[in-house]
């Protein structure tokens, strides 16, 4: 896509100016606010149990975990270890991502029909210069998005909420699997720890997943305004406040729609979805793709870069021959 559609004059359109710097920079803060929104959050979650750096930690190797897996598979399934490993207890840890995952998926369900009665149907979906299949396609994509993400929440909140036996249940019957049975017990003592954890958060006040969900909404509504700082930097001049939020509006789906997405951290799919479906905000296909390539070295390869700084030492500190439980272990087996 990228060698087929490069053209160099595309980038004369293009004037870098120092407003273009202040815009640039008012992304990365986007990025940074994302970020501290979940940090924040992980540690109310945990009752302040996490400290800072703990709290950091875990969520940039999250998301390095997300930006290697696809996306339909993300980096919850490692989240609950990268918790555990920082000193909290595995069912407490389940309760923690579990309910991450709730505020996450509940933000997605809540947004995307408000997006659809505030935004007009045909400037959400009619793309000019873009074909009808394409554009169809492209629809049922975030449907079927959408979709997956309300049985998802639908589960989880019953599983979490209403029935935690329930889920438990579900759980052993996962690791009856042969390749999962050698953890069966692990599983049995984690589902156990998820009952009482379960109803340690249906005791929380209301106050407390208002604090949550406020900053879930905070750090997903900052990461979507990420790439309209990107077009004011280049073109300020050419978007209004109802085009600024069409473009919110559209990153938001886009988002839904890249759920499906098989590839790691929606790679390829990401890029091509921005390309047609917030190319008509932009001078030409050319540019579409420039711009596609920031946007992803703002919101996707830093996580790449910060997991090959921690994941090593971090992996090092928890499984080496170092850890305790390590030495512990090859004791063992010496004696």
């Amino acid at each position: 896509m990228l060698y087929k559609e490069f053209d160099i004059n595309a980038f004369r359109q293009i004037t870098f100016t120092w407003s273009s710097v202040f815009w640039l920079f008012v992304a990365l803060l986007c990025m940074a606010v994302r970020d501290l929104g979940y940090v924040i959050r992980i540690r109310i979650l945990s009752g302040d149990r996490l400290s800072w750096i703990k709290a950091i930690r875990i969520i940039f190797l999250w998301e390095f975990t997300s930006a290697v897996t696809p996306s339909a598979i993300g980096g919850t399934s490692l989240a609950i270890l990268f918790v555990n490993k920082e000193g909290i207890k595995v069912g407490r840890s389940s309760a923690i991502v579990m309910a991450t995952s709730f505020l996450d998926e509940l933000y997605f369900i809540l947004m995307f029909p408000l997006i659809l009665l505030c935004v007009s149907q045909s400037a959400l979906w009619n793309m000019p210069g873009v074909n009808t299949g394409v554009s169809k396609s492209l629809i049922w994509f975030a449907v079927g998005g959408y979709t997956v993400k309300l049985i998802y929440l639908l589960i989880l909140s019953y599983g979490l909420f209403k029935n935690p036996r329930g889920l438990k249940y579900l759980l052993m019957k996962c690791f009856k699997l042969r390749i999962l049975r050698k953890w069966r017990h692990s599983a049995n003592e984690a589902g156990s720890d998820i009952i009482r954890n379960s109803y340690e958060l249906r005791q929380m006040p209301f106050s407390f997943w208002v604090k949550t969900f406020g900053a879930t909404f905070f750090s997903w509504t900052a990461r979507y305004w990420v790439v309209n700082a990107i077009l004011m930097a280049f073109w300020a001049g050419h978007y209004n406040w109802g085009t600024q939020f069409l473009i919110f509006a559209r990153q938001l789906v886009m988002w839904i729609m890249m759920l499906v997405s098989p590839t790691p951290g929606g790679s390829g799919f990401a890029e091509f979805v921005f390309k047609e479906y917030l190319g008509e905000f932009l001078p030409s296909a050319g540019v579409a793709i420039a711009m596609a390539i920031l946007w992803r070295l703002i919101t996707y390869y830093p996580y790449l870069f910060a997991g090959v700084l921690i994941v090593p030492k971090w992996v090092s500190k928890h499984f080496g021959s170092s850890h305790p439980k390590t030495k512990e272990k090859n004791a063992n087996d010496l004696a």
